[in-house]
């Protein structure tokens, strides 16, 4: 049975892009500078944010991958974000996601839901994702986020303060400071889901400084001209992926008429809203097998990717 496409989900608005000339380029010097950057590319941000696409859900997921495997990077560990989706996809349940699959969902846990920054949001996450032992000095920082919060200062400023604070209160935090920041950044914005930025821009040329390019730490010298060029960055290149994503559903949407499998809609409902669907995927309406068929045929039509590479265990996303 076909889909009827007035039941499918359409965009009918176009996707802001960042300008050229709002892009950091080359060395800034002065922080005003930055500021403006931040501010005109997170503002062309916001716009896209609060369209609320029909495929934000996989954007948001695809830029967590990201940050994710930014903070495993910074860490030392290996794992790419094409493991960090193989493990997550395929990992069967109840298994341990191990500590590289731990920050993975620490940074898709920011982008699929609208929490705040409160000792009751936070600490599971520390605690469960970041291995952090919580304390007293966590808490007080998390305490006094709601006053940060609140102040009438540019949200890029609050989110570079938040971080800052976590690090002197624990300098083994560092990750959950960068989460924090996007954290508190949206409750400024007031969004009504978290956007992962920061973490991804961690081993960029705007964290490092000095004659042997040392990386700025949160708080150290240069972190709040770092953090503005960071979030100018982030934003563009989160628009950019929009303005990807946004074709790619065109297509898939466009197609999605064609399709007879029953479970078709739900398919394409997962597609717009995850990073990735493991080609096995079944469910009451749509039999694994019924599955494989579905997705051969959407890439055939060129509505998805295969994001694996491999001939078995695949993986499937815009």
């Amino acid at each position: 049975m076909n889909l009827r496409a007035d039941l499918l989900p359409t965009d009918s608005l176009s996707v802001p892009k960042v300008p050229v000339w709002v892009r950091p380029r080359g060395l800034v010097l002065h922080d005003v500078d930055a500021a403006y950057a931040a501010g005109a590319a997170l503002n062309s941000l916001d716009n896209l944010v609060r369209q609320d696409f029909s495929w934000a859900g996989a954007w948001r997921q695809r830029l967590a991958l990201q940050c994710a495997a930014a903070a495993v990077n910074l860490i030392g560990r290996r794992e790419d974000e094409s493991a960090l989706r193989d493990a997550h996809c395929l990992r069967g349940m109840g298994d341990d996601p191990g500590p590289s699959g731990h920050l993975l969902m620490a940074w898709r846990r920011l982008a699929s839901r609208t929490t705040s920054c409160d000792e009751q949001s936070v600490r599971p996450v520390a605690e469960q994702h970041f291995a952090l032992r919580w304390d007293d000095a966590l808490a007080e920082v998390v305490a006094n986020a709601e006053d940060i919060v609140v102040s009438s200062r540019p949200a890029p400023i609050l989110a570079a303060e938040i971080a800052a604070a976590v690090y002197r209160a624990r300098p083994d935090a560092e990750l959950l400071a960068f989460w924090l920041a996007d954290m508190l950044l949206v409750q400024k914005f007031r969004w009504p889901v978290p956007v992962p930025l920061l973490m991804g821009q961690v081993s960029s040329p705007v964290f490092k400084s000095g004659e042997h390019r040392k990386r700025i730490r949160p708080g150290g010298e240069g972190w709040g001209r770092a953090v503005f060029l960071a979030y100018a960055t982030a934003a563009a290149e989160a628009c950019d992926l929009g303005i990807e994503l946004a074709q790619r559903a065109a297509t898939l949407t466009a197609v999605a008429p064609k399709l007879r499998a029953k479970g078709s809609g739900d398919v394409i409902q997962l597609l717009l809203s995850d990073d990735a669907v493991p080609g096995s995927w079944s469910s009451s309406k749509l039999s694994a097998r019924g599955a494989r068929r579905l997705f051969d045929r959407l890439g055939e039509l060129g509505a998805v990717r295969e994001l694996s590479g491999r001939p078995t265990f695949r993986l499937y996303g815009l």
